[in-house]
């Protein structure tokens, strides 16, 4: 048995833990450089705010319907996150952590009224954090993220489910013939596991709801589509399929891209930017234990600027022995960098991919030539850890390559975040206060 706890609206919710007059308005939080929406609350959804709406294109909703438009504070969401998810973790006796506003728990073996003990930590979460979250159970991880949608959209319950759990869908709890109904209501599209190409290819086939997804012969399912699609048909009809990792699987590709708040044409500009986003490539590396072999450095102009010359390209930059130093891995991207770059350009994105990523436990020695670079040198990881202390403890940036620019100057490729709320839990100065 599993349970799925999802926040709602998660970056809403976290806005409005800390600006109670946001409650009752619609509210959106927007992308990088606001530039579409990522997030909204279920007010903005009734305006028919859709996901990913450009916000050129609802602004004017701002005065028509009191619409309020947040920057993404992403240091507080996370700070939030975790917070949510040490409750989360005593719902069963282990969790999986899918996503910055969704965990798994399996509940297996536990006793007593399941329900019960999940709406009693929802409200746990909802008193100590302030976000309110729906939870899902089911026999596989497939029923219970199903069970979740139904606990999160009322039609959907069977007239025979109590109203006193909102928010909570048990489907362990409910006869086969009610889950048959449920999933007859659920488009084969909500499925966990159903892509949009599937998804498509399914509805040719003729199978349009999650029961007709279920009645399907899982054998020939593999045959004719993936394993994967195999396996969540076997979950359907209560076969558990999918693992259940406890910790999250190293990253095979770590990159950070970023959209500029305004187009830049200087080579010593995207210089800085490369060598910020190197350094939280390499940062992520370390984390999870891990060296880089290659290091892909990306520049390109903005396709939405017909007017301007349009230019793109990249560069995979190997590295001499597989590493995680800030240092090595910056110098690897500024140097493909240098080789890519044209002026005359506008360019509005940049982007540095960490590749051939394996674990750090491994180290590739080569004979001394006579300099000390060439010989393995465990004072750069300690160098690493310390700066990784440092700008854990005082902020981000605290400490980086000099190639990223003097600190406290304004960056010309800085992004765009002129509504972004302060760091309630996240900075000293930025902390809220209550007042008697």
């Amino acid at each position: 048995m599993f349970a799925l706890v999802d926040a709602n609206a998660f970056y809403v919710s976290c806005e409005k833990v800390f600006r109670p007059g946001l409650n009752g308005r619609p509210v959106v939080v927007l992308g990088n450089n606001d530039g579409c929406v990522i997030a909204r609350s279920d007010e903005a959804r009734k305006l028919g705010i859709k996901m990913g709406a450009p916000w050129f294109e609802i602004r004017h909703l701002e005065d028509e319907a009191g619409l309020v438009a947040m920057s993404p504070n992403f240091a507080l969401y996370a700070d939030m996150s975790d917070r949510v998810m040490s409750l989360v973790a005593g719902l069963g006796h282990r969790q999986m952590v899918y996503s910055i506003d969704e965990a798994f728990a399996d509940l297996t073996g536990i006793r007593g009224d399941m329900t019960l003990r999940c709406r009693r930590i929802r409200e746990r979460i909802l008193k100590w954090t302030g976000i309110p979250c729906g939870v899902g159970i089911g026999s596989t991880m497939t029923l219970s993220k199903l069970a979740n949608f139904i606990a999160k959209s009322a039609e959907r319950k069977p007239g025979s489910y109590p109203e006193q759990h909102v928010q909570v869908c048990n489907l362990v709890a409910l006869p086969a013939h009610e889950i048959d109904q449920l999933l007859a209501r659920t488009e084969v599209g909500e499925i966990w596991g159903v892509g949009r190409r599937i998804g498509a290819q399914l509805q040719e086939a003729g199978v349009m709801t999650a029961l007709d997804l279920k009645r399907l012969d899982a054998a020939a399912v593999k045959r004719r589509w993936s394993v994967v699609l195999e396996r969540t048909v076997r979950e359907l009809q209560g076969t558990p399929c999918i693992g259940f990792e406890e910790e999250v699987a190293a990253k095979k590709q770590i990159a950070c891209t970023r959209s500029f708040g305004r187009p830049v044409t200087e080579l010593s500009d995207l210089q800085q930017a490369v060598t910020e986003f190197s350094a939280r490539v390499a940062e992520k590396l370390r984390r999870q234990n891990s060296h880089a072999g290659q290091v892909l450095c990306f520049i390109r102009t903005s396709p939405f600027r017909f007017q301007d010359p349009q230019y793109s390209r990249s560069i995979v930059v190997p590295l001499r022995r597989p590493s995680n130093d800030n240092a090595e891995i910056a110098g690897a991207a500024l140097r493909g960098l240098r080789f890519i770059y044209r002026s005359g350009y506008q360019y509005a994105k940049a982007g540095v991919m960490l590749m051939d990523i394996g674990s750090a436990d491994i180290f590739q020695f080569e004979l001394p030539l006579g300099s000390p670079e060439d010989e393995h040198n465990g004072a750069r990881g300690t160098l690493m850890a310390a700066i990784d202390e440092l700008n854990l403890r005082y902020g981000r940036g605290t400490v980086q390559l000099a190639s990223a620019g003097p600190q406290g100057r304004a960056k010309v490729w800085a992004m765009r975040q002129e509504r972004m709320s302060q760091g309630y839990t996240t900075r000293w100065d930025e902390l809220a206060v209550v007042r008697a």
